[in-house]
């Protein structure tokens, strides 16, 4: 097994929650690695005592000020009232002083132990009774359990360059130490190759670190056994996101009975590294639930803290819509101002990645059927993965239907009549190697806003002589790579609205790709796919 910071976590609970996360990959040593998860643990350890030492020397620093004060207040009296208390030593003083000293409430700065009361001087209590190099998370189901396919479904889309680049982290919340020593088992059998390379890691919460659950309120007329189930999960999801904070990049979070699209993880990541803003808390990769939630890992610590205080009153996913709220919504405007706001810091992804295909709960006795609707249905524009480019183009653009979104398979692009000499830029942020393009236009609603007349063209950087050279003899490069005035290669051509084909290896480096309108065309244009494959996928950094 090797240790791995992920570019993205997946995180999975069993019963159940599974998280994902990428990660720059770290090579070590399998002796390392066990090494270095008893340095940890051992640190752990220790920082849980300190700050228990932390805040006992607190309480005795304070109760020292309290008998100093008392000191002081009385001794005027004791001094000029009292014969006995004069003939007494210094050392008699003190004593009689702390002997008569009463305490005081010490104030100190929140800690998990506030809101885990029953943790405190128990910090075994947040270790994993179960840790093996997995994660995600799972809730025992009395009818039916999903995670073997679940885990089947997101390591299957996965490429070997992906597997390289990620951690699945599954968390089994039960305390039936028989059912997870089973569960575990049966998870080695199955996916020991995985977990050996480090791509799969499991581990399951203590008992002591759940609370008497019998002493939980109903709220919201619920029923007590849901009241518990959903307070549980609450810390379920807790318990995963502490153990996975430092493990990525990204956090993703699932549940054990969902399927994934093919090349999910890239669609994930290069939507969430080509957002404008790095102002967004999480990013909807489905619309059902908590499923497909990432977020920075580095906001985890304040995603746990805000649960934990409310975890026994609302679901998480209301937690997580109210932490939005308290960021960025004005109590004096309106909540259609407060909705946009939240939309800034909530950003969806269409279609969703994931679908649930779970029918029984892990609530006993319910039975649910919950669909994404926007799984698997046909988008009205491509879902694919660029090099990442600056885009322009000199049409006039429809609307909203700008050429950025097209690009990152967020939506089509649409544009007024295109004009001859018209462009589409695709600039690389760097020269690419590129293996084969594939550019649609028109969609399944307007079928005739398609491009005519339209060339593929590429630009190679600056100082590099192959397209000149290459072009006088004509032998290195296909004979339809013909140059342009302003040094474009012509490389393909527009037919029945696709432009398609392979780019030959020998151009080497890209640095630029346009669609170039030869003509004036009568009609608009969509341009519904853009796909622009490079020749080999680089890690997830």
């Amino acid at each position: 097994m090797r240790r791995r910071h992920a570019a993205a976590l997946l995180a999975l609970v069993c019963g159940a929650l599974l998280c994902f996360s990428w990660f720059s990959t770290v090579r070590r040593s399998r002796e390392e690695i066990l090494l270095f998860q008893q340095q940890m643990k051992a640190l752990n350890e220790h920082l849980y005592r300190a700050e228990e030492r932390y805040v006992q020397r607190t309480r005795d620093l304070k109760l020292l000020l309290s008998k100093v004060r008392t000191f002081n207040n009385r001794s005027f009296q004791r001094t000029n009232g009292n014969a006995k208390w004069q003939h007494l030593s210094v050392a008699e003083r003190r004593r009689t002083v702390v002997s008569n000293m009463t305490g005081l409430d010490v104030l100190h700065i929140p800690s998990l132990y506030n809101y885990l009361p029953h943790l405190q001087g128990r910090h075994e209590g947040l270790t994993p009774a179960v840790e093996v190099s997995t994660r995600r998370a799972k809730v025992k189901r009395a009818d039916q359990t999903y995670l073997v396919d679940t885990l089947n479904s997101l390591i299957h889309e996965l490429s070997h360059e992906e597997r390289e680049d990620c951690i699945i982290m599954v968390s089994i919340g039960e305390t039936n130490v028989s059912f997870v020593n089973t569960m575990v088992e049966n998870l080695q059998n199955r996916f020991g190759l995985e977990m050996d390379s480090g791509l799969l890691e499991i581990i399951s919460p203590p008992e002591m670190y759940y609370p008497d659950f019998t002493k939980l309120r109903e709220t919201f007329g619920d029923a007590w056994e849901k009241v518990r189930w959903r307070t549980k999960q609450n810390l379920d999801y807790c318990f995963l996101m502490l153990h996975a904070q430092a493990k990525g990049t990204y956090y993703v979070q699932l549940e054990d009975d969902i399927v994934a699209l093919p090349n999910f993880l890239s669609l994930m990541k290069n939507f969430a590294e080509h957002q404008p803003s790095e102002d967004w808390m999480v990013l909807e990769f489905s619309q059902l639930g908590f499923i497909g939630k990432l977020f920075k890992s580095s906001d985890l610590n304040i995603i746990v803290e805000f649960v934990l205080m409310f975890y026994k009153d609302k679901p998480i996913d209301w937690l997580l819509d109210h932490i939005l709220w308290v960021k960025v919504c004005n109590p004096e405007k309106d909540s259609k101002h407060c909705e946009r706001q939240k939309g800034n810091l909530r950003i969806r992804f269409k279609p969703s990645l994931f679908q649930h295909v779970g029918k029984y709960s892990s609530l006993s006795g319910k039975v649910h059927k919950l669909m994404d609707r926007d799984f698997g249905s046909p988008p009205l524009q491509s879902v694919n993965v660029n090099p990442p480019a600056e885009v322009s183009t000199s049409l006039k653009v429809y609307k909203q239907y700008g050429l950025p979104k097209a690009y990152l398979a967020e939506d089509f692009f649409w544009a007024l009549t295109p004009k001859a000499d018209d462009y589409i830029m695709f600039t690389f942020l760097q020269p690419e190697s590129l293996k084969r393009y594939y550019f649609r236009s028109g969609n399944a609603e307007h079928p005739g806003d398609k491009l005519y007349n339209t060339t593929v063209e590429v630009f190679l950087p600056l100082g590099k002589n192959i397209g000149k050279e290459a072009l006088k003899d004509g032998r290195n490069i296909n004979s339809k790579s013909k140059q342009t005035e302003d040094g474009y290669l012509h490389i393909g051509m527009f037919k029945n609205g696709i432009a398609e084909g392979t780019i030959d290896p020998l151009l080497g480096n890209i640095a630029s790709m346009r669609l170039h309108v030869l003509m004036d065309s009568p009609v608009w244009v969509i341009l519904s796919e853009i796909r622009i494959e490079r020749e080999s996928t680089s890690h997830l950094t």
